[in-house]
């Protein structure tokens, strides 16, 4: 079903849009991008070309999605997200072509599928691959080409392969100065955007905690 209230969305003719699958308001769907129902896109996002979003994704409001993206079954996406070219996704730690019988194992989700999910306001780089049963957290961002195995905390830095958590970045996405250093002060500001975050300790590890996603006066 495609929602056709206010500025409806843009489906370039080549792209495969199958039934059940919803999309919102302002959407641009490029060339060849396939969409299997049911599963849902927001209002105002893109969705580049040769993407694939497999049935079961649930997509939020705002988010951009680059060319050659695969998305698979158990994904949710929430607003603001952003995802670079050629990200894959995964949804099973021990895949295999055959069943229990020796023959074709089936395409649908089973007791092995796992679910990931990407905060509000994530940057995922190009060529990323992120693995089944993640949280990646709000704000966070993820280097190109990271190879992500483990759970990525809200507004982290990880990069390489397995991806390791190297620093920290503001809503705006300017990395943060060593959080160590800022440990005694009461609040503190991004160079960049000037919005104030405090540095909180949660389990032994220092974090930056946002009151407002707004930039300071």
């Amino acid at each position: 079903m495609i929602d056709k209230t206010a500025a409806a969305p843009r489906i370039h003719s080549t792209a495969i849009v199958e039934p059940g699958v919803e999309i919102g308001a302002g959407t641009a769907v490029w060339d060849n991008v396939h969409i299997r129902g049911p599963s849902v896109v927001g209002h105002d996002c893109i969705v580049g070309e040769k993407t694939y979003i497999a049935y079961g994704v649930r997509i939020g409001d705002f988010v951009k999605i680059n060319a050659q993206v695969y998305i698979c079954t158990g994904v949710t996406i929430e607003d603001q997200v952003m995802i670079a070219a050629g990200v894959i996704f995964t949804n099973d730690r021990y895949p295999r072509a055959f069943d229990e019988s020796g023959g074709l194992a089936g395409s649908g989700p089973n007791h092995d599928t796992l679910s990931t999910t990407v905060g509000r306001g994530a940057t995922i780089g190009a060529g990323a691959c992120i693995g089944p049963g993640l949280t990646i957290g709000a704000y966070a961002m993820v280097g190109m080409g990271a190879v992500v195995v483990r759970d990525v905390a809200a507004h982290a830095l990880v990069h390489g392969n397995p991806a390791r958590r190297r620093g920290y970045v503001c809503i705006c996405g300017h990395p943060l100065p060593d959080l160590k250093g800022l440990a005694t002060a009461e609040q503190t500001r991004c160079q960049r955007c000037s919005r104030s975050f405090a540095v909180r300790a949660e389990s032994g590890v220092l974090r930056p905690l946002f009151a407002s996603t707004s930039p300071s006066p």
